[in-house]
């Protein structure tokens, strides 16, 4: 798979130029989605007695849809937080 619309420069533009922080936010957003919708089908399937229903969101598959929300402004990040959640995760162990 690869990213093509919306082009990764305009995603790279929306997260500082920063791969590992389009990275975290698209995939913290992709899997916001895929729970979001097997929540959706356990409740369809608690009311149903037969399980026949397929969810489908535009045809995307979850990260296409985050990378979109991205590249559209209606996601976004909080500098600070992201700052402070990788603050430790770049060490360096000793031999």
């Amino acid at each position: 798979m690869s990213v093509i619309k919306p082009e990764i420069d305009t995603l790279l533009e929306k997260t500082e130029h920063n791969p590992f922080l389009l990275c975290s936010v698209a995939s913290k957003r992709a899997c916001d989605i895929n729970n979001m919708l097997r929540g959706q089908h356990l409740r369809v399937v608690a009311i149903q007695d037969v399980d026949d229903i397929t969810t489908m969101v535009s045809g995307e598959d979850t990260t296409s849809i985050a990378m979109n929300e991205l590249a559209d402004g209606k996601l976004g990040y909080v500098q600070d937080d992201f700052d402070e959640a990788i603050r430790d995760t770049n060490v360096t162990i000793a031999e």
